[in-house]
Formats: C-alpha cells, structure tokens, sequence
C-alpha cells in the first residue's frame, strides 16, 4: 500500500512549451522551427508534433518552405482572451506552479508571469498549492529534465536501479513520468524484463540518454492504480495501537480506521513486498503487531531477533 496518488502524465509536460509556442506566433509574424527548436531545447521534429496538435485543437497555424518560409498563424488570426474564463486560467496556473516546484530551468516560471500579466484579474497566488518536489529539489530535478527530453525526442534512456532484488542496469524506452505514490516514477518498456515497468526515479544512479531511438512498438495505455501490484505482493492484517492513528489516515485514509471494541485499529491491507512491509510494521515500533499470515509473524519475530542481538552485550 503506498499513500497519495497523483499522477502527471506526458501531455501535461507538454504544456508549457505549447503556450510558450503560440505566444511566440502571436507576437511574431513568423517564426522558424529551428528557431522554435533552440528556444524550448527541443528537437526540432519536436517542434513539428507540437504545431501539428495545435493544429488539431484549432489554432490555424501554416506552415512554408524555401528562404522566406517559415510558422505563422493564419492572417487574421486572433485568440479571443474570453476563450479561457478566470477560474480555468488558474487552473492552468496552478498546473504550472506545480511543475515549477520540480523545473530548475525557470521555464514554468516564465509562463506563469507570461500568464499572469495578459489577464490583471489572474492572480499568481492561487488557492491551491502543489508541491513536487523533494527535500533535495536539485537532486530530482536533473532526472526530470533528462527523461522529459528522452520521452519528447523518443530516445532510449539507461541507468543503475536499486531494488529489494538487488542492483541491476536497466535500459527503457520511457513513455511517461508519474508523480504518484508520493515519489516520482518513470513508465516505459524495459528491454531486462521484455515489459512494462515502473521506475522509481529516487533508486536511479548513472542516468544517461543513450541517443537510441524507441522501438515501433504499440504502447499500451498508462493506467494508474492505488496499489503498486507486483508478483510478490502480500495480504497482511496488522493490529495498531490507537495513538498512530495519524498516521494510518495519511497511509490508508481517515475514513478507513475504525477503532474496535478494545481500542486498537485493526486493518486488512495489500502491500507490495515482503521486506518494505516488515521495514514500514517496524517504523511503529511497539504500537504494531502482524496478525497474519503466521508465516509473516515468524519472519518479523526472526527480524527483531537478528536486530536485537546487535545491541546484546
């Protein structure tokens, strides 16, 4: 079980670079992609996916070759500003500060100051507040960049990964970057495992862009689930004491600890693995107790036991 799900998916990474993209049209008669290309540090094929979606949200862009050609929108072309009402302006604010927790390049920055200064009555200030980023933003941050530009340009991505099974290398074609479960993931195709597979970005050490293009593969859709399932994942039922309650609600949810007749918490739950679960039932010290599996209860019994002597004189 892993709290707090929230999830980014590529699209949204995209959305800087895209209003950044039609500012640059609106302001300029014409624009070249190469140009486009070096300002967003992009390639320029990426420059290309982006005017054709816009194109498909209806802006009118037009496209000419030779000396003199160039992007431009269609002439006449103006963007009504009551396209977008106040509340979905900050909305795509608040979307924007987000990113911008998490963007060491001051890009999401940019376009928030962009954004705000076009309507006086969008405030940058907002209500809601989402914070991406880690204790050690700068830590996160390089990684982001690196496999947000891998995912645009389509390119291979390699790295060291730390797991319960140990270190391994892996070499992905990544698809999508998650913030979910607290933490942030990458999604892509891992060559070791022939599959799909999600990538905590925080047990990555040696990250590189390989330059290798993704193969032509139809990818499947990301789903996200509240539970990171895996082969070895376990049922547990776990006996809390009443005074960690706060912390169940913000693991499990306020509305799912029911105190019972003695006072404790009892929870029925889904983890992951074997080893994170037994490290998490410890961090409760003694206000935790496994109920099942027996099996489960032994192997904690036998943890405490290699631990304690460690401090036996």
């Amino acid at each position: 079980m892993y709290p707090s799900c929230f999830c980014l998916l590529g699209v949204r990474m995209k959305l800087d670079r895209m209003i950044g993209i039609l500012y640059a049209l609106l302001k300029n008669e014409k624009v070249t992609a190469s140009s486009l290309a070096e300002k967003f540090e992009v390639s320029v094929r990426t420059i290309y996916r982006d005017i054709d979606e816009l194109c498909k949200a209806g802006y009118p862009i037009v496209s000419a070759q030779g000396q003199r050609g160039g992007i431009s929108l269609m002439e006449g072309f103006k963007i009504d500003k009551t396209l977008l009402s106040v509340p979905e302006m900050q909305a795509i604010l608040t979307g924007l500060r987000s990113l911008d927790s998490i963007d060491e390049t001051s890009k999401s920055r940019l376009l928030i100051e962009k954004i705000s200064g076009e309507k006086s009555d969008v405030s940058d200030a907002g209500s809601i507040i989402i914070d991406l980023s880690l204790w050690d933003k700068s830590r996160i941050s390089a990684k982001i960049e690196l496999i947000k530009s891998a995912i645009e340009d389509r390119k291979v991505i390699s790295f060291n990964y730390f797991s319960p099974d140990g270190e391994s290398h892996r070499i992905i074609e990544p698809y999508h970057l998650v913030f979910q479960w607290s933490s942030w993931y990458v999604w892509g195709y891992c060559y070791l495992r022939d599959d799909y597979r999600m990538f905590r970005l925080g047990r990555m050490t040696d990250l590189i862009a390989t330059g290798e293009p993704v193969g032509d593969r139809d990818v499947p859709r990301y789903k996200p689930d509240k539970l990171l399932h895996g082969e070895n994942e376990i049922e547990v039922c776990v006996r809390f004491d009443s005074s960690v309650k706060w912390r169940l609600a913000d693991d499990f949810g306020a509305e799912n600890i029911v105190e019972d007749e003695n006072g404790d918490i009892v929870l029925d739950f889904t983890w992951s693995d074997e080893p994170s679960l037994i490290n998490y039932i410890m961090t409760f010290g003694e206000r935790a107790e496994i109920i099942k599996p027996e099996g489960l209860r032994r192997q904690m019994a036998k943890q405490l036991k290699l631990i304690s002597a460690k401090y036996e004189t």
